[in-house]
């Protein structure tokens, strides 16, 4: 496989498998995270992988056995937004709860110290305190590690910044992630989910938070 070749090439440490949501193929990609993980471990025995997933909509459990039974080192799936918000901002076919739900069932499904992680993105409307319950939720489900970040509008087709969120809010939030018990905190204006993925999986892994601005 091509990515699994070029990964090698760069002598990765790390790897995030990502995907736009496949509602073209039955299994809504799943098949294809599978392969990609069991590629890179054959190319990158010593890396870690990490897969970002869409929702896998109708085939959830299915799609959850194939990818968790490649083994991959962290799940990821972005909450995104608190729970007024959800629907508005992800489509109606999205849920808030499917997502919690996701989370929790990798976990459940792996026979091994999977690593759960999920995002969410601040200026879309929320108050502090929802994001607080959105983080509480999470832990709540068992994630490890959480990554919170600025919202930019793509374009001015759509939705509007609701505010520029101040780094010490940031902090702010850091620190209330820490007080629940996530592994890692990784909150800033520049902060994804993605970024520095290496750096959460480890701060994770030793359980010791941490902040990125």
């Amino acid at each position: 496989m091509r990515l699994a070749n070029v990964a090698a090439q760069m002598e990765l440490r790390h790897v995030v498998v990502t995907s736009v949501d496949r509602d073209d193929v039955p299994d809504r990609g799943a098949g294809h995270y599978a392969a990609t993980i069991r590629a890179l471990k054959a190319k990158l025995p010593a890396a870690s992988i990490e897969v970002l997933t869409p929702d896998f909509l109708d085939v959830e459990e299915d799609a959850l056995q194939t990818v968790i039974g490649a083994r991959p080192d962290v799940f990821n799936h972005n909450i995104e937004t608190v729970r007024r918000l959800h629907a508005r901002m992800r489509g109606a076919k999205a849920s808030y709860d499917k997502a919690l739900w996701l989370l929790r069932r990798a976990k459940e499904i792996a026979q091994y110290p999977l690593l759960t992680k999920s995002g969410i993105i601040v200026s879309l409307g929320e108050k502090n305190d929802e994001v607080i319950e959105t983080m509480r939720d999470l832990r709540v489900h068992g994630v490890d590690v959480v990554t919170i970040g600025q919202y930019l509008q793509p374009s001015s087709k759509h939705v509007q910044i609701d505010r520029w969120v101040h780094p010490d809010e940031f902090r702010w939030f850091r620190e209330q992630g820490e007080a629940l018990g996530f592994g890692s905190v990784f909150s800033g204006p520049l902060v994804r989910s993605s970024y520095r993925a290496d750096e959460q999986r480890h701060a994770a892994e030793i359980g010791r938070g941490a902040v990125a601005y």
